[in-house]
C-alpha cells in the first residue's frame, strides 16, 4: 500500500516501497515528534530570513508566524505527531503550513534542507537539556553539601580494596561527590558553548546559491553565539558536537554511578550506615520483607547505556567521506538518549538524597581501633622516629595505643580533610560552573 501522501522530496515517477520508508525512518520519527518545538522555533527564524533575502513578504511572515504558534499549540497538547508516513518533523511543518496558507507555505523550504533544519532543531533541543540537567545537578550538589554540613564530625570507614582502611566522616564523604559532581556541571557548560552555534544557511552542506540569508541574524535570534562560517564544517561537525555532550554527560553518571553504588552498599544490612526513603524502593514479588533499591540500581546502570551511545558517535562518522550520509541520522537518537536518560538519572539521585538517613551510631561502632594506625604511625613521626620505623611500630600495636579522638578534626590540619569538609570551595566551583551557561 503507498502512501496517502507522496515524501516532500517526491519529483514524480515510481515512489519508494513502503518497506523502504520503514527501514530508512526506523525510530528516528518518534525523535523528530520531541524536536518539533525547536523545529517550529528554528523555521520561523528562517522564515523572517527569507523576508530578508527578499523570497517573503512581510505580511507573508506575519502569516506563516501565526500560523507557526498555532502549530506549537497543538504540538504542545500532543494533537500533532509525526508518522512513518511524513518520514520526519520537517515534513509536518512544511505541510502544515502549505495546507492553511497556500504558496506562502511553499515558499517556507527555500534556501534550507533537512539536513541544516534538523540540525537547528537539535542543538536548540540539546541546549535546554543540557541546561536542565545542569539544574538539577546544581540541586544535588547543594543537597549534597547539606549532607556534609549535617554530618561533618560523624565517623563512619574509609575503604580500599573493599577493606576498611582509615576513618573518614558522612561530611566527607558527601563532600568529595559534591566537588566532583560541581565540576562535572562545568563539562555540561562545556559542551553547551560547542553545539551552541547556527547551523542555518548551509543547507545541504554547501550553501545557498543566489539567496543573501542573514546567517548571523539567525543566529542572533535563535541565542546562538554564532555560526559556523565554513558551511562544511556543518555535516563535518554531525557526530563530533554530538560526542562531545554524550561525553559531558557520561562525566556526570559516571559521578552518579559510584554515588549510587555506595548508598546501595551503606544501605546493605552488612553496613547499616545509610536508610533509603520507602518511596524510592520497590518490593520483591515473592519476598515479601525485600526492599529494593532500584531506582539506585538503575541509575547506576545509566552510566554503562551513554558509554555504549559515546562509542556510536565516536564510531559511526568515522571513515565517511565529507559531506552528509544517511548513517548519520543515527547520531540524532543516540544523543538525544544520552540527554534525556542523563536528566532522569539526576532527578532520581536527587530524591533519594533527599530523604535518606544515615545511622551515626551505627557508622561509629564500625570505626576499629587499626583504622587509626596510620595515625599513630604519623604521630611518632612527629616525635622524630623515622617514618619506616614509625610504619613498622604501628603495624605491631595496630592502633591499639592510639587515643581516638572525638573529632577527627583533632588529628587533620588541612581543610578537606576529614573532620574539615571546605564546602565553600564546592559553591564556589558550582557558581563558575553554573555562570558558563550564562
Amino acid at each position: 500500500m503507498k502512501h496517502e501522501q507522496q515524501p516532500i522530496w517526491y519529483k514524480g515517477g515510481r515512489d519508494a516501497e513502503d518497506w523502504v520508508t520503514r527501514f530508512t525512518v526506523g525510530d528516528d520519527y518518534l525523535w523528530d515528534t520531541l524536536l518539533l518545538p525547536y523545529d517550529i522555533e528554528a523555521t520561523r527564524a528562517h522564515a523572517r530570513g527569507l523576508v530578508a533575502a527578499g523570497v517573503l513578504h512581510t505580511n507573508d511572515f506575519e502569516r506563516v508566524d501565526h500560523c507557526l504558534a498555532e502549530l506549537l499549540t497543538l504540538v504542545e497538547k500532543g494533537s500533532v505527531a509525526v508518522t512513518v508516513e511524513d518520514e520526519d518533523g520537517h515534513t509536518v511543518i512544511e505541510r502544515f503550513l502549505t495546507e492553511r496558507l497556500g504558496e506562502a507555505g511553499k515558499k517556507i523550504h527555500t534556501g534550507r534542507s533537512r539536513n541544516d533544519q534538523v540540525l537547528a532543531a537539535l542543538r536548540l533541543f540539546l541546549r535546554g537539556e543540557l541546561r536542565r540537567s545542569a539544574g538539577v545537578a546544581a540541586e544535588v550538589v547543594e543537597l549534597l553539601c547539606t549532607i556534609a554540613e549535617r554530618h561533618d564530625t560523624d565517623m563512619m570507614p574509609g575503604y580500599t580494596h573493599m577493606q576498611r582502611a582509615m576513618p573518614t566522616t558522612a561530611g566527607l564523604w558527601a563532600a568529595g561527590f559534591a566537588e566532583l559532581l560541581s565540576e562535572d556541571v562545568g563539562t555540561l557548560a562545556e559542551a553547551y558553548r560547542r553545539i551552541n552555534r547556527n547551523p542555518l544557511g548551509s543547507a545541504a552542506g554547501y550553501g545557498v546559491p543566489y539567496l543573501h540569508l542573514p546567517r548571523e541574524e539567525a543566529a542572533s535570534e535563535l541565542g546562538f553565539d554564532g555560526s559556523q562560517v565554513n558551511v562544511t564544517a556543518v555535516q563535518l561537525s554531525r557526530g563530533k558536537y554530538e560526542m562531545q555532550v554524550v561525553h559531558a554527560c557520561t562525566q556526570v553518571t559516571s559521578t552518579i554511578n559510584r554515588l549510587a553504588s555506595d548508598l546501595i552498599q551503606f544501605s546493605m544490612a552488612e553496613f547499616g550506615f545509610v536508610s533509603l526513603p520507602d518511596e524510592y524502593c520497590t518490593g520483591s514479588s515473592i519476598m515479601p520483607q525485600k526492599r529494593n533499591p532500584d531506582v539506585l540500581e538503575l541509575a547506576r546502570a545509566a552510566y554503562h547505556r551513554l558509554v555504549a551511545e559515546m562509542n556510536l558517535l565516536a564510531t559511526l562518522p568515522a571513515n565517511l567521506p565529507s559531506g552528509y550520509h544517511r548513517d548519520l541520522q543515527l547520531t540524532k537518537a543516540s544523543v538525544m538518549r544520552a540527554v534525556t536518560t542523563t536528566a532522569d538519572v539526576l532527578q532520581a539521585i536527587r530524591n533519594v538524597l533527599a530523604g535518606i538517613s544515615f545511622d551515626t551510631q551505627r557508622m561509629r561502632e564500625s570505626v576499629s581501633p587499626e583504622m587509626f594506625a596510620t595515625a599513630e604511625a604519623l604521630k611518632l613521626v612527629t616525635e622524630g622516629v623515622p617514618f619506616r620505623e614509625a610504619y613498622q611500630q604501628a603495624a605491631k600495636t595496630r592502633g591499639s595505643g592510639f587515643e581516638t579522638p572525638s573529632n577527627l578534626a583533632e588529628l587533620y590540619l588541612l581543610d578537606g580533610y576529614p573532620g574539615r569538609s571546605d564546602l565553600k570551595h564546592v559553591r564556589t566551583q558550582l557558581e563558575t560552573s553554573m555562570a558558563m551557561f550564562e
